[in-house]
């Protein structure tokens, strides 16, 4: 039951952080932002997961998951009604860093519960159904923002996703109790520097954080390019649909690849998958083209997350498994506040084509550097 509930605040939880980054970029698009004010925006939907999540990961190590989990909601609750009564662009900034100390508080107790909930021999398998969920959330989150907003306009959209969080916190509320509790004597110490002393742990930390600058930088500026070519909101939101769906096709069958082949293997295939949807996504001039292109994406950038997490718990020491994701998740949110600045300042100087080639350049390379290190672990 637990485990179940684990999901199914997953899903809301996140449903609400997906949906959040396509409405207020879209918002603020209709507002007259610039693409580097947009890029200002991106990198504060981050800001806060970058400062906390090691610090939060702790916390939930010491004192379990409900409450922290509850102040997320009521962050992702206030992130969207802020934007309905104040519209404004710097209301919009300080929507997106709620938006963000909601994600801070979800995603490393979330990825925390998934593994402590389950017997070794289960990791896999849970992990790819979280994934799974993550897939299905990044489906329907932009799905919903996009005809919320032809349906009903920007404003009362922000009502309508705003509805999600109240529903998790309706689920803490009733069965809250079945999520376990910390362990007091788990403190920090000099654990964060013994991962940190690992070269392996640092090695993961480096991949991971490209895989997750790919996968939200195509997932930002898509919308940005779909905007400037003219697509309605729907259509944008079918396009990062068909990337969710592709990400949750390929996480269906996530155990059975570990099981068959090398992870580092499977890591570059997922570079390679990105720097092909990075490269063709300027040559795409309407909303199938791009769909299509989103797709082939989602089929090899889908599976580098759950790669990562899966590898990074397996390195925990027991007792500070969410220490060890929240470091995974600070190094994670460190790119996704600098990208989005970084290419927003690429794409109001250059234009958008060169922040997506940009991009496939990088993929290529993570996919050449997994490659390597594939070839060498058959050596030994």
């Amino acid at each position: 039951m637990a485990i179940n509930l684990t999901l199914a605040l997953t899903f809301f939880n996140f449903v609400n952080s997906s949906a959040a980054r396509v409405l207020l970029t879209l918002y603020a698009l209709t507002l007259g932002a610039q693409p580097s004010t947009v890029g200002v925006l991106g990198g504060m939907f981050y800001l806060f997961p970058l400062l906390l999540s090691l610090p939060i990961g702790s916390l939930a190590d010491r004192y379990g998951s409900r409450w922290l989990l509850m102040i997320g909601a009521l962050c992702g609750t206030s992130a969207l009604l802020l934007p309905y009564f104040v519209r404004a662009i710097p209301a919009f900034y300080v929507a997106a860093a709620l938006s963000g100390l909601a994600l801070a508080f979800f995603h490393v107790t979330l990825q925390n519960l998934m593994g402590i909930l389950s017997r070794p021999n289960e990791h896999a398998r849970n992990f790819s159904n979280f994934s799974l969920v993550g897939a299905l959330t990044n489906f329907v989150g932009p799905l919903a923002a996009g005809f919320s907003i032809d349906y009903a306009g920007h404003a009362v959209a922000c009502l309508y996703l705003a509805a999600l969080s109240l529903i998790a916190i309706l689920l803490l509320l009733i069965w809250g109790r079945l999520l376990p509790g910390g362990n007091r004597a788990a403190v920090g110490g000099t654990g964060t520097l013994k991962s940190l002393a690992d070269r392996e742990v640092l090695r993961m930390l480096a991949t991971s954080g490209l895989v997750q600058l790919g996968t939200d930088l195509f997932q930002f500026y898509l919308p940005i390019y779909g905007y400037a070519k003219g697509l309605s909101a729907s259509a944008i939101g079918a396009a990062l649909a068909a990337f969710a769906g592709a990400s949750f096709v390929v996480r269906l069958f996530l155990a059975r690849l570990v099981e068959r082949v090398s992870p580092e293997k499977l890591l570059a295939w997922s570079f390679y998958a990105g720097a092909i949807g990075f490269m063709l996504v300027p040559f795409c001039h309407d909303a199938i083209m791009l769909g299509v292109v989103a797709f082939v994406f989602g089929l090899g950038m889908g599976i580098g997350t759950p790669l990562t997490v899966i590898l990074m718990f397996s390195h925990s020491t027991e007792g500070r498994s969410g220490q060890t994701l929240g470091l995974r998740l600070t190094a994670n949110n460190f790119v996704r506040v600098v990208g989005p600045v970084l290419f927003g300042a690429i794409g109001s100087a250059l234009g958008l084509p060169p922040v997506f080639w940009i991009n496939a350049l990088m993929m290529g390379s993570g996919g050449l550097m997994s490659h390597s290190r594939a070839k060498r672990s058959r050596k030994f």
